[in-house]
């Protein structure tokens, strides 16, 4: 019997599939005109399609979500899509972890696309459907692993706080190492920014998806 929730088994991504450029985060019906258009990959101009083709390559969302309004500035994107690759499939932070670390970051700060594109993929790597729900519903997960119980209090702290305290750090330092502490700092705060290219951009889930996070919920 499968008891992962509806929420979080409602979309499976392609990652290399091309369609999905046009049409993944084409926005919600209304009668605001986008910040930012959704771009596809036969309107990006001679300095932006080399990155459009190497987001395409890798990306679970096409060019949508923050990929959308970062490669109007394709110097910049280029180099954050560096970022990106290293912190997603080369960090040294095990997969369930970084995607845990990622997940924080966007129940912080409600961020729709955020947590509608990763918590399926922190699902997948492992994370607990519990977990996944806890978190969602804006509580400290009750059943943790003790590196998880690291990610989560080391992550909120950093971004709550604006430190680590001593205790956070040697318990971190049990469990990761200094290579490690570093990438799962670099991708919170990466994440953060995410976050905020998708708010300033008004980015947001499919037409046809419910967003994850409701108006009024905590």
């Amino acid at each position: 019997m499968n008891s992962t929730p509806l929420w979080l088994s409602s979309i499976t991504f392609a990652a290399a599939g091309g369609w999905l450029a046009a049409t993944m985060f084409a926005g919600r019906a209304t009668s605001k005109e986008p910040r930012f258009p959704q771009l596809t990959m036969d309107q990006l101009d001679e300095k932006q399609k080399p990155l459009g083709e190497q987001i395409m390559k890798v990306s679970s969302v096409g060019i949508g979500g923050p990929y959308n309004p970062m490669i109007r500035s394709p110097m910049l994107g280029q180099r954050l899509f560096d970022l990106f690759y290293y912190l997603r499939w080369e960090t040294s932070v095990p997969t369930k972890l970084n995607e845990f670390a990622i997940l924080i970051i966007g129940r912080q700060w409600r961020s729709q696309v955020e947590w509608f594109a990763h918590a399926p993929l922190a699902a997948k790597a492992g994370l607990s459907p519990e977990m996944i729900a806890e978190l969602k519903a804006n509580k400290r997960p009750s059943k943790m692993a003790e590196d998880e119980a690291v990610v989560y209090d080391f992550v909120t702290e950093i971004t709550t706080t604006r430190k680590v305290s001593d205790e956070t750090y040697a318990r971190a330092k049990k469990v990761f190492n200094d290579q490690q502490i570093v990438d799962l700092t670099a991708v919170a705060g990466n994440y953060v920014m995410v976050a905020m290219l998708l708010a300033m951009a008004e980015e947001t889930t499919p037409p046809d998806k419910q967003e994850p996070f409701k108006p009024g919920e905590p």
